[in-house]
């Protein structure tokens, strides 16, 4: 499986926190269905100097890139409008 890096920041606007503890539920029961299916490796919240939640980063892996952008473009941070920028990157886990 090819592994990919993901750097996803929340919008700024005012409602954008209230826009992710809305969505958290529903995306933290896609992600535990990407763990279950070894999609999913690590991730977490990325914090501002407050302690708020501000994004994500996320390593997970799939067997394609189509597999790739059918689990992300239905994940409830992309359709309830969390996430405003994203990057995704391939990645390489060290064998160590």
């Amino acid at each position: 499986m090819q592994q990919y890096v993901i750097y996803a920041y929340d919008g700024t606007d005012e409602q954008a926190l209230e826009r992710r503890m809305a969505a958290r539920p529903h995306h933290l029961v896609v992600v535990k269905q990407l763990k279950a299916n070894g999609n999913f490796i690590v991730g977490g919240a990325i914090l501002n100097e407050a302690g708020n939640m501000i994004g994500s980063t996320m390593l997970v892996q799939f067997e394609t890139e189509e597999a790739l952008y059918n689990w992300y473009n239905n994940d409830p941070y992309i359709t309830m409008k969390v996430w405003e920028k994203v990057e995704i990157k391939l990645f390489k886990i060290a064998d160590v």
